[in-house]
């Protein structure tokens, strides 16, 4: 009767250890598949450019103001909008090549769990300015940064992603419509998965009740968009705060379009939401929704 008694006892503590481990190994353990040997940054000294905007890759000498810089062929400014209850940050960017727009992995390691905050990627690049990526390590969906093929798998048919060519030209494709490696072959350089599309054309493509799966309707939101050519625009709502409501992505698309651009899509959001320019977080990310702290991420977007 004892052994009847005990065979239940340890077949709940195997499940529940084996569940354990399953959420583990899906959320927490750090799994490295990749690591990235990212283009060296040409310099004349070993000054870190995030701590210190004013040196560039081609050893020009910036002018930098708290909210603007420029070397001659990288133009930024920053600007501040308080519209739907909501402090929404653009940094207006025009560029000479489009080279100097580029995304980086955590650690510079291509895995899962691999993590860390976004301005400490951004300082890792010497970025002058970056924003989170699409947090790919915890989603799945075609994988392109850089022009390298890391993942071909497609999360779903409808998956919506942003491909951004070598020319700096930016489309939103369905998954369902093309391969990563066709994307690849037509010279994709960067193509995130998160999603979903704001506008094409200069014409918002969702609606009042489009949402991102499990989110509320008001977040702090990340996107990035073209106006045209070489000029772009990155957005980063702050939410989920007494100070900020957040934006739905109906809000959001309607804020881009009302700035010019022509193509605009929705990167990861909520707690993950973060600008950094000149080194500095120039947002209130959230944590959990209770404080104010960045929240360590797979990925970032940003001018380097």
């Amino acid at each position: 009767m004892k052994h009847r008694a005990l065979f239940p006892r340890l077949y709940a503590f195997a499940l529940t250890a084996f569940t354990a481990f399953v959420l583990l190994d899906a959320f927490v353990i750090p799994q490295s598949y990749s690591v990235v040997k990212t283009p060296a940054v040409t310099q004349g000294n070993t000054t870190n450019a995030a701590s210190d905007p004013t040196t560039t890759a081609n050893t020009e000498k910036a002018a930098v103001t708290a909210t603007t810089y420029d070397n001659g062929s990288t133009k930024i400014t920053l600007s501040t909008y308080r519209e739907y209850d909501t402090d929404i940050y653009v940094a207006d960017v025009t560029l000479s090549g489009a080279d100097a727009l580029k995304t980086a992995f955590a650690n510079n390691t291509y895995g899962k769990n691999v993590t860390q905050t976004t301005s400490a990627m951004a300082q890792a690049q010497n970025a002058v300015l970056a924003i989170n990526g699409d947090y790919y390590g915890a989603r799945s969906g075609y994988v392109i940064r850089n022009g390298v093929l890391y993942r071909d798998t497609a999360a779903s048919a409808k998956q919506q992603d942003l491909v951004i060519y070598a020319d700096g030209t930016m489309e939103i494709v369905q998954e369902g419509d093309v391969t990563a490696q066709a994307l690849l072959d037509k010279g994709a350089q960067q193509v995130l998965s998160f999603g979903p599309g704001l506008l094409t054309d200069g014409t918002v493509t969702v609606d009042e009740t489009t949402e991102v799966d499990k989110a509320r309707t008001s977040n702090p939101r990340t996107a990035i968009g073209q106006v045209d050519g070489l000029h772009y625009v990155f957005v980063v709502a702050d939410g989920r705060t007494s100070a900020s409501a957040g934006l739905s992505l109906y809000q959001l698309a309607q804020f881009m379009q009302g700035l010019g651009v022509r193509t605009a899509y929705n990167l990861d959001g909520g707690g993950s939401s973060t600008m950094v320019f000149g080194g500095a977080v120039v947002n209130q990310p959230t944590t959990g929704g209770d404080r104010i702290s960045e929240r360590k991420v797979s990925d970032i977007v940003y001018i380097g």
